[in-house]
């Protein structure tokens, strides 16, 4: 959806996505204890119904309480970031509300302990609630943002089993995928899709997803790193019912009192490419041992007074960037030199040269990218 691009203002849910699919360490959620009572499935046979039910039927109305955690072995992060930006969920536990009534009803809130974002779409409404600064934010698309990202060119329509033999067979070059069907998850039973890497390099032991077994809606999301018996990270629902949220839910007044703003997100073909002109990202590799080396990230000045939402979460990536940098590994080569950053599941080099290269592999692999042409 374009409100997606609201992820892209600040909100935490993209950090969420992103930052949970590749690092972080923490504890389990825990699970109904018992055997819940499921047909035995394939991989395929369970894509294909997964596929076949959103077809059918899209994502159902649903309520929840989902549950982030992440601990990435890192120094002590600074204190200052708020409680739904990205760099506060890089450690420790993160609880959102979720709220899902079809594609134009949503609404996410996340507490924090003296405040809480909450992000509403009510039809052509969308806001932004920020109880710390008393802030409520009027969303608007730009005109022509719609058509920024275009559908993918049309063909013979797939049934879902072309749709999950086409996924698997993309999927199984680097992976191992096996199924389970004896999990639950807030409650609920769940199949459990896991996906093992085939490339030695790679941190990873298996990433494990959870489908409801009734809706075929993830529930939840589970990466292993190598050598450990528990999930290094993991977000998924604790609490979940699949029925209408009540209207309410999605209904926003600002509060009396409240500071009104309006915001409007696309980006022209200029400002996209201003975007990029710093430097293209590339990928080195394939599958799981792929890298990402993109230029070194800039510290941003300080504002000369106040600072704005943008400017804040700036400057809250750059004081963490600063306190993880004082404790990397000095390492070169060939290549030449940098500094060494490795977690559970993710290792990165900051160059002398002003590259960053990143990927869920060990350093051995970063180095083997950072000298290839």
């Amino acid at each position: 959806m374009s409100r997606g691009k609201l992820v892209r203002w600040g909100v935490p849910m993209a950090a969420v996505a992103v930052i949970g699919a590749a690092i972080g360490a923490g504890p389990v959620i825990a699970a109904v204890s018992g055997d819940p009572v499921l047909p035995e499935r394939s991989a395929q046979q369970l894509l294909a119904e997964a596929a076949a039910a959103v077809q059918k039927d899209g994502l159902p109305p649903m309520s929840g309480t989902v549950l982030e955690t992440a601990s990435l072995g890192l120094p002590a992060l600074p204190q200052t970031a708020s409680a739904g930006s990205p760099i506060a969920l890089l450690s420790g536990s993160h609880e959102a509300k979720v709220w899902y009534g079809s594609r134009d009803q949503f609404r996410l809130a996340v507490p924090g302990p003296m405040n809480e974002t909450n992000v509403i779409v009510n039809g052509d409404q969308t806001w932004v609630w920020d109880s710390q600064s008393n802030t409520a934010t009027r969303v608007k698309i730009a005109p022509g943002a719609e058509k920024t990202h275009t559908a993918a060119p049309t063909g013979p329509s797939m049934t879902p089993q072309q749709a999950a033999e086409q996924l698997l067979s993309k999927v199984g070059e680097h992976s191992v995928v096996s199924v389970t069907s004896n999990t639950q998850v807030a409650g609920r039973p769940a199949y459990e899709l896991v996906l093992a890497p085939k490339e030695a390099g790679s941190l990873v032991q298996d990433v494990r997803l959870a489908l409801d077994g009734e809706t075929y809606v993830p529930l939840r999301v589970q990466v292993y790193a190598k050598g450990s018996a528990e999930p290094a990270f993991e977000v998924g629902f604790t609490q979940v019912t699949f029925s209408a949220p009540a209207p309410e839910n999605f209904a926003f007044t600002p509060p009396a009192g409240a500071k009104v703003e309006e915001k409007t997100l696309g980006f022209s073909k200029d400002e996209e490419k201003h975007d990029f002109a710093e430097g293209e990202v590339k990928t080195v590799g394939a599958g799981w041992t792929t890298v990402a080396v993109l230029p070194t990230p800039k510290t941003p000045a300080a504002p000369a007074q106040g600072r704005s939402e943008g400017q804040g979460q700036g400057q809250e990536a750059a004081a963490a960037l600063d306190t993880v940098l004082r404790s990397a590994t000095p390492v070169s080569g060939a290549w030449g030199s940098g500094k060494l950053i490795r977690t559970k599941l993710v290792s990165a080099l900051f160059t002398d040269d002003g590259r960053l290269l990143v990927g869920a592999v060990t350093p051995e692999e970063l180095t083997k990218a950072a000298g290839a042409k």
